[in-house]
């Protein structure tokens, strides 16, 4: 009795009904209708289960819009990334190609410049050799053998020549024929003139000594005698006085 009263007292201090604490100590099953109305109990299991008005629930439109947003960043900034690389690949393709330009043009000025050099080289060393030729072709001419003996050291000195005569050919050395032709002064040198009528001015009468060709190039000029025209001898007029009148 004690305890009721206890409870009692204390329900009355907490605002509770009575009916509803002593159905609660009640030993009775009794059934209770929590969805009556003007049950507190009921209210109380309302108002904790409400949800406040001003509490934003997360839903899943905002969190797509979210993700769309940090997708559109993330492929805007790969976008200028992929720029960037294909400006930088540019610039290294342009480079590499003038490097390939300077590079093939110094190997074929390096090519060129080995050529001449080798050229100049072959020029030098054949020029030097023309002066024996030159010698020779003076005593072919000029040494006419009277015996046996002369002839045999005509014979063996001709096959010398002869043998230098065809190395000169296989390296290219050609000589030149200018007899008869026009003068060029950019084949003949002329160091004697002879005024003649039987050829025009400017023809080539003879080669004193012989011209070269390497290749296409000349090799040495030609010293020509060139025909010069003919002077014609002033003929001589006899002053007449006129006569006088006596």
């Amino acid at each position: 009795m004690d305890e009721d009263k206890q409870i009692n007292n204390t329900s009355q201090q907490l605002g509770e009904p009575i009916e509803v604490k002593q159905a609660m100590n009640s030993d009775s099953p009794v059934p209770m209708n929590a969805n009556e109305p003007g049950s507190e109990v009921t209210e109380q299991v309302a108002d904790a289960t409400s949800v406040p008005e001003n509490t934003v629930t997360p839903s899943k439109e905002n969190g797509v819009a979210a993700g769309q947003t940090v997708d559109t960043a993330a492929l805007a900034q790969m976008s200028q990334q992929i720029e960037s690389l294909k400006a930088q690949l540019e610039e290294r393709s342009s480079q590499y190609m003038r490097i390939a330009a300077d590079f093939e043009n110094y190997r074929k000025r390096t090519i060129k410049e080995k050529e001449d050099l080798e050229a100049q080289a072959k020029r030098n060393a054949i020029t030097e050799l023309l002066p024996v030729v030159d010698n020779f072709e003076r005593a072919r001419s000029q040494i006419k053998p009277q015996n046996d003996g002369e002839m045999a050291i005509h014979k063996s000195y001709q096959g010398v020549y002869k043998l230098l005569v065809d190395s000169l050919k296989r390296l290219g050395v050609s000589p030149m024929r200018p007899e008869g032709q026009p003068f060029d002064p950019n084949l003949h040198e002329a160091v004697m003139r002879e005024p003649t009528d039987e050829y025009p001015e400017g023809t080539v009468l003879e080669e004193l000594v012989r011209g070269y060709y390497l290749g296409d190039r000349v090799l040495r000029h030609a010293m020509v005698k060139v025909a010069a025209p003919k002077e014609d001898t002033p003929s001589s007029e006899e002053n007449q006085s006129p006569p006088t009148n006596s």
